[in-house]
């Protein structure tokens, strides 16, 4: 008798737990790992339409760029903050790493402190992103790691260039992108910022490619220079001495970012603080 009263105590224990779970799905919390998506998805997508619906006809523009804002989210909603007392900027760009291990959350959160930016924003592919599932995440939340947008006559072409993470399974950087993208919407566009994450001589680049890489870049029309993130320094660099500059972004917990102006005569950069 004794034995089935604990058996008839355990059971409905049992059923109580199970009922309060099911009403309470969010205690619920999933591998790290699994890439359920709540919220915003094709982030890019839908903020490269808002970039050149706004730029349409302009004739100067401005932007900021970033990147490598990782496991800094206070640094991130303080340069969010900066940006949005500024009143001048077209757009952000993002140059990749919005997560640390790829973890995702990490996409989540990210996304959501970028997303009250009163500007648009476009996130790249950083090589942390790659970690685990992150390149899953990544494409649900932000799109295609290789997309291109138009900006006042300006095409920024951004790229995966994380080849070491794809352990040269897939063709990185995407030359048949590259090339697509000489002449995509050719009558729309007559200068172009070629932008990325890993620069071309460091050893997360496939530099067996790297002059092939730096021909590819020089083709396109009016090239105007290049966009890196990865490297925790603000620097600018001629990485193939043939007169193209590739400005290097710091990461957000140094607080600091570049402001891009092109105009018809040709771009302005600075550093800026906060």
């Amino acid at each position: 008798m004794m034995k089935n009263t604990v058996l008839n105590l355990l059971t409905a224990v049992a059923m109580l737990l199970s009922i309060g779970l099911m009403q309470g799905c969010d205690l619920i919390d999933y591998h790290p790992y699994d890439v359920r998506i709540s919220g915003q998805t094709d982030v890019n997508a839908t903020n490269m339409l808002r970039i050149e619906q706004l730029c349409l006809g302009k004739d100067t523009l401005r932007f900021a760029a970033t990147g490598d804002t990782q496991r800094w989210y206070d640094d991130t909603r303080e340069f969010v903050d900066h940006i949005n007392k500024r009143g001048d900027i077209d757009f952000v760009l993002h140059g990749g790493d919005v997560s640390d291990f790829g973890v995702t959350d990490e996409f989540l959160w990210q996304r959501d402190i970028l997303n009250k930016l009163a500007v648009p924003y476009v996130v790249l592919l950083g090589n942390h992103d790659c970690i685990g599932t992150g390149e899953d995440t990544y494409r649900k939340v932000f799109g295609d790691p290789n997309f291109s947008f138009i900006a006042a006559r300006i095409k920024f072409v951004c790229l995966n260039t994380n080849a070491l993470e794809f352990d040269y399974s897939r063709p990185v950087p995407d030359f048949e992108f590259m090339t697509s993208e000489l002449t995509a919407r050719g009558d729309e566009f007559d200068r172009t910022v070629v932008c990325m994450h890993v620069p071309p001589f460091d050893g997360e680049f496939n530099n067996n490619v790297a002059n092939v890489f730096e021909h590819y870049v020089l083709q396109y029309p009016g090239l105007q220079f290049c966009t890196v993130a990865h490297v925790h320094r603000a620097k600018q660099e001629d990485l193939f001495e043939d007169g193209t500059i590739y400005y290097m972004s710091d990461c957000i917990h140094h607080r600091n970012y570049y402001i891009f102006t092109i105009t018809p005569e040709g771009y302005t950069y600075e550093v800026v603080d906060f």
